[in-house]
């Protein structure tokens, strides 16, 4: 296993000058490296801005996120882009392009426009939309669909522009089914890392999945620390496969768990966390959300002590302001 190479990622993100977890650290964090726990910008500052979008992004590290996270799907020309669902109705323009009408197609049930059915110039040429009713739409229509290549520009102008090392954590979505129409992720990300010199141990990034064979694909292919996200043990399909922690341990770094994997009810842990910790896991909890219930407490920043107090090492989050001002209020707790 890599585990100082993880450990080197995040300390690399939290001594960036973008964020202020260097600062916020402080003896009697419970993390597994007892440095402040991390704020992953999930799709980037995505509670305000349309998610996966240059403005999303931007947003986030004015907020002060130590990591960017970009979900990837594959286009029909085999470009990772950078996309959350495999479809396209509601966070892009695509319904109100005419050229684009006749490339609805039902899969899986659904009628829709599905990344894999469009070139990457053609989904470039997509504009990004907030896809939650609630939030705010004052953003939509203003950026582009991006590529993984558009991002990792984006993220090599902010470090130039802030002369720090800003960390991702990419996650490649429903990589067997890519595989089995011809349009294996592997592969793709491999030589886009490795040409622009991202595949190496010392690299700020962080490659995730919710699909443990791929990431076993993935393993003997790079250094990079890789993370297994699982929903719930009972979940088919997002369980990792069934595997129990120590399996996971063999070709991961860290978990990415669903954040009600980690509490009880009556904000006990589970035992969850100190488990993963215990094969040498960091564990990444996801999503917290300001503008969704909390799983613990009457607000979103109960819920983020809870997390931060159980000794979680990173945070998914769509709101990275709350997320950060909440850790820099903890202080030494």
């Amino acid at each position: 296993m890599r585990l100082p190479v993880l450990l080197s990622t995040l300390v690399i993100a939290a001594c960036s000058p973008n964020s202020s977890a260097g600062d916020d650290a402080v003896d009697g964090w419970n993390t597994r490296n007892g440095a402040a726990p991390l704020v992953i910008a999930h799709r980037g500052a995505s509670g305000e801005r349309p998610e996966h979008s240059r403005a999303a992004y931007a947003l986030a590290l004015d907020q002060g996120a130590d990591v960017l996270e970009p979900d990837l799907q594959v286009s029909a020309d085999g470009v990772l882009i950078v996309r959350h669902d495999p479809y396209l109705s509601t966070s892009t323009d695509v319904a109100d392009r005419p050229e684009f009408a006749d490339r609805r197609a039902e899969r899986f049930g659904q009628t829709d426009w599905w990344v894999a059915d469009f070139t990457a110039a053609e989904l470039s040429s997509l504009t990004t939309r907030q896809v939650f009713d609630d939030r705010s739409d004052a953003y939509d229509d203003q950026k582009p669909v991006l590529t993984f290549d558009d991002f990792l520009d984006f993220v090599a102008e902010a470090e130039e522009a802030c002369r720090c090392t800003i960390p991702v954590e990419p996650e490649v979505k429903l990589p067997a089914l890519y595989t089995s129409e011809g349009l294996d992720p592997l592969p793709i990300l491999i030589d886009m890392l490795e040409a622009r010199g991202l595949n190496e141990a010392d690299s700020a990034v962080v490659i995730q999945s919710f699909d443990p064979d791929f990431l076993q694909r993935l393993r003997p292919e790079t250094p990079l620390p890789l993370a297994m996200l699982i929903s719930s043990p009972d979940e088919a399909g997002y369980n990792a496969g069934g595997l129990s922690i120590e399996e996971i341990a063999n070709f991961a770094d860290a978990i990415g768990a669903n954040k009600a994997m980690l509490l009880n009810p009556d904000g006990s842990s589970t035992g969850y966390l100190e488990a993963a910790h215990a094969a040498g896991l960091d564990v990444h909890v996801w999503t917290v959300r300001d503008d969704r219930e909390p799983i613990l407490g009457e607000t979103v920043e109960d819920e983020l002590r809870a997390l931060y107090t159980l000794g979680v090492d990173a945070v998914f989050t769509d709101h990275p302001a709350t997320a950060v001002r909440v850790r820099a209020e903890m202080g030494g707790e």
